[in-house]
């Protein structure tokens, strides 16, 4: 019997996450949410003012057996910029921060071998400042965030200029990784 893992991911705003790995062959699920900040039941709201200490993330859940924890990372650190504190391009505060969120030592030592790794091919000019920390409890998104770019799509300005560029880098760089329709 299959068991499932799950990563938690923060590489900016949640919708270009989720966007992208729900096209990746293995992935069960993924769901918008909260981790890292000091509030239960934090909104969107109060995240969004920066004074929860959380980060917008995805709980990605995922089949192993088809797709590794190490090519989920390599789809995170291709679609968005880990060298940037606290922001993803126009989006600016903590709750953009880049960060893994490892739910076992094997995730740990997964994540830190691929920044160390991508350190030193120097794939960046600058630094990379993706934090690594222990997963914190997930809470989950408010409904209309879940699933947004998939419902909205370019109806929405920001996810035609933000979403829409992220996921087409996505499909070109890990066309292999799509799931079969």
């Amino acid at each position: 019997m299959a068991t499932n893992d799950v990563a938690t991911l923060a590489g900016g705003c949640f919708w270009c996450l989720e966007a992208v790995f729900d096209q990746i062959e293995g992935v069960q699920s993924v769901e918008s949410g909260y981790m890292g900040g000091h509030r239960a039941e934090p909104t969107y709201e109060e995240v969004c003012s920066g004074s929860t200490g959380h980060a917008e993330v995805v709980r990605v859940t995922f089949d192993p057996a088809v797709v590794a924890y190490r090519d989920l990372l390599a789809v995170f650190f291709t679609v968005h910029d880990p060298t940037t504190l606290n922001r993803q391009g126009n989006d600016v505060g903590t709750q953009y921060r880049s960060a893994i969120f490892f739910h076992t030592p094997e995730q740990e030592k997964a994540a830190r071998e691929v920044v160390a790794r991508l350190s030193e091919e120097k794939v960046w000019a600058n630094p990379i400042v993706t934090e690594i920390v222990p997963a914190m409890t997930f809470w989950q998104a408010e409904d209309y965030h879940q699933e947004y770019f998939e419902r909205v799509g370019s109806q929405n300005p920001y996810c035609s200029f933000v979403v829409e560029p992220k996921v087409a880098k996505f499909r070109k760089h890990f066309f292999e990784r799509l799931k079969k329709k």
